[in-house]
């Protein structure tokens, strides 16, 4: 696992704008429907990756405008709650992110959510790059942190490992510190919540 010092990795450096997968309308990538871009290319080359494939930047397929044409056609449906970046890595990959986020709020406004995956923490975001800066500023909802091996925990919410959090990136940019995610839960402490009111 690799950990970069502040604009040590820059996606003008590194990505080569290409595409891993695109998946319309699934209910694993955050909350509700959704669809999910995969972007290629990722340098953290976490332990136990899932993705281990895009980790390389030429992966997949180049961005075109028609899949840009489809993801918006897709978010129309009223079903679909929004969109959620995967990877690869999306701060590394901030042009087409970028692109595909600001349509977004062009088309939608707010009524459509953004969530995103990334190997950076909120802090190391913000003393990045101006490009990572600005990404951060269109997501909703950020799940941070490197996959830790050691500390996966198959009962996390929309994480892998402990160390990673759900990050509500609106509220946090608002009061300068993280605000976790309200909807968060651990499915351990959940259960025993359950138990405990004899509904199990």
């Amino acid at each position: 696992m690799r950990n970069p010092k502040p604009k040590e990795w820059l996606a003008e450096e590194y990505s080569q704008n290409y595409i891993a997968d695109y998946k319309a309308f699934n209910f694993v990538d955050g909350e509700g429907v959704r669809n999910s871009l995969y972007v290629s290319g990722c340098l953290f080359a976490c332990e136990g990756c899932f993705n281990k494939a895009a980790q390389n930047f030429r992966y997949g397929k180049p961005f075109t405008q028609e899949l840009e044409e489809q993801i918006i056609e897709d978010l129309r449906h009223d079903y679909v709650q929004g969109l959620t970046l995967l990877g690869g890595e999306p701060f590394l990959n901030t042009d087409v992110c970028l692109q595909v986020v600001r349509r977004i709020r062009q088309e939608f406004g707010h009524t459509k959510d953004i969530w995103s995956w990334t190997g950076y923490t909120f802090d190391e975001l913000l003393q990045d790059s101006e490009d990572k800066l600005a990404l951060l500023a269109e997501i909703d909802i950020l799940v941070d942190g490197r996959f830790d091996l050691s500390k996966r925990d198959l009962k996390l919410q929309f994480r892998g490992s402990s160390n990673q959090r759900i990050v509500d990136v609106q509220k946090s940019l608002a009061q300068n510190k993280v605000v976790i995610w309200e909807k968060c839960f651990d499915a351990t402490q959940t259960y025993e919540q359950i138990k405990k009111q004899d509904l199990i």
